[in-house]
């Protein structure tokens, strides 16, 4: 993969590169900030571009601000969104900005070299990869409330694990239940929310976040 890094801390930012190199990755450019992030995307049109979200200037939101513009302008470029924040305003935006090929990791979080990699894959070849805590506070936007009030507990814990981009198969085991529940479960839940359903985990992500991000 071509691959771009967007990190304002400069040890984290090398050895990002470093991990990324030894696995036979190209890194296109690593950068510091929000501004030649968007630059070096524009330049090298990479597969995927990994952002943290607060950058200078102001170390706030540039970072993810950055990400929903590189979405709109270049949007066969993934995004792969790794901080120790969860922000759920400009992350709803992102992730309802099209199928796929996005993803929001939580630095303290990633077990292990494997589990990024693995995570960094599958957002670049256009699935989706995101930290339950970050599905869980999109969840909790009090703007959904009163839709989301209408699910079950069940239901709630199936739609967090399809906004992770689990499969009915995963979900099955993690819930240890069958996947016809799963099934049942799922259509419920894009009854409940006005949502039609898909036979495409990829869709059924999408308008799951497209959703959270109105």
């Amino acid at each position: 993969m071509r691959i771009v890094i967007a990190e304002d801390a400069a040890v984290i930012r090398a050895g990002l590169a470093e991990i990324l190199a030894d696995r036979g990755h190209e890194i296109v450019a690593s950068v510091g900030d929000a501004e030649a992030l968007r630059e070096a995307v524009a330049a090298h049109q990479p597969d995927i571009a990994i952002v943290d979200v607060r950058m200078p200037p102001d170390h706030t939101d540039e970072g993810l601000r950055a990400a929903i513009a590189i979405r709109r302008d270049h949007p066969e470029v993934a995004i792969l969104v790794f901080s120790q924040y969860v922000e759920t305003r400009y992350a709803a935006d992102l992730l309802a900005t099209r199928s796929g090929g996005v993803g929001y990791l939580l630095k303290d979080r990633v077990a292990n070299v494997a589990e990024f990699t693995d995570a960094l894959a599958r957002v670049a070849a256009g699935g989706t990869a995101l930290d339950p805590e970050v599905v869980a506070g999109l969840l909790n936007s009090r703007r959904h409330a009163s839709a989301l009030a209408e699910l079950t507990a069940r239901e709630h814990d199936v739609l967090a694990l399809i906004a992770e981009g689990r499969s009915n198969g995963a979900i099955a085991d993690r819930l240890f239940v069958s996947e016809r529940a799963v099934e049942k479960h799922i259509s419920n839940i894009f009854t409940k929310l006005g949502l039609e359903p898909s036979d495409s985990d990829h869709r059924r992500v999408l308008a799951v976040l497209a959703y959270l991000g109105t």
